[in-house]
């Protein structure tokens, strides 16, 4: 990945053909697995009661790491939870061990449909693999990254520009944005554009929902005023539009790796 100032961003050619995509998974697939294993993290968060920051870091060092390795090498479930123990520390909430995977187990559980009457027996050989796993995971994130874990995020450059804007009181509107946020750590966004234009994105997304008018300030776009290109800031838009009209088909995804 280059090195931009604020975020590691994929490469062109990282973009046009991922590993997992050289690997023989597909396109969908891929975008799939990307959408639930996002979507286990921020699952497992809520129930450890981590706060939202440590939950958005987890998803964009799991989304990270997947231009960096394949998911035919590595599983989602494995992935998620190392990246969720290695943002609670990074963002200082930390998570025990033991509550990572009883809360993961819990959650993959209820998504088969099986009982969650019984809890994980930290002692069981099951919880051991699961340990072992979410460790292995946390150095292969660290490892394939470079250690490079910064995460600057988009909450609070969102929370600026509706300031700016003269929306800050519109109590709708921040809602959804930040509900668009969220979800748009599902997709690559957060890997493929700077943390501006995300929140430009949301914004825009919110108020077309709301048909709320962007403001015309004299001479000047909107967007303009924080530095955006407006293609840009609309692809971002189509990546997290794109999850409401796909369907995801949790009970078939494969949760590890095809080589495990």
């Amino acid at each position: 990945m280059s090195v931009a100032l604020n975020n590691p961003l994929a490469s062109l050619e990282q973009l046009e053909t991922t590993v997992s995509r050289r690997d023989g998974i597909s396109q969908d697939m891929e975008e799939d697995l990307r959408n639930l294993g996002a979507e286990l993290i921020q699952s497992a968060g809520i129930l450890l009661k981590l706060p939202q920051v440590a939950m958005a870091t987890a998803q964009v060092l799991f989304q990270r790491f997947f231009f960096m390795a394949s998911l035919k090498e590595f599983g989602i479930v494995e992935m998620g939870m190392g990246a969720l123990f290695l943002a609670s520390k990074l963002e200082e909430c930390f998570v025990r061990m033991t509550h990572l995977i009883t809360v993961y187990d819990l959650i993959i559980r209820k998504m088969k449909g099986q009982s969650i009457k019984v809890p994980l027996d930290a002692f069981s050989q099951k919880a051991y693999n699961l340990k072992n796993m979410a460790i292995a995971a946390e150095m292969q994130i660290l490892r394939k990254l470079g250690f490079i874990v910064h995460v600057q995020l988009p909450y609070n450059h969102m929370i600026n520009y509706l300031r700016i804007l003269g929306l800050e009181d519109d109590q709708d509107i921040s809602k959804i944005a930040w509900n668009y946020l969220n979800d748009g750590l599902r997709t690559i966004v957060y890997v493929t554009h700077e943390p501006p234009t995300i929140a430009c994105a949301a914004i825009w997304l919110a108020c077309r929902e709301q048909r709320v008018k962007l403001p015309c300030l004299p001479g000047k776009e909107w967007w303009l005023l924080f530095d955006v290109d407006a293609i840009n800031f609309q692809n971002v838009a189509a990546h997290i539009r794109r999850l409401y009209y796909k369907k995801l088909d949790r009970q078939s995804l494969p949760l590890y790796a095809k080589n495990q």
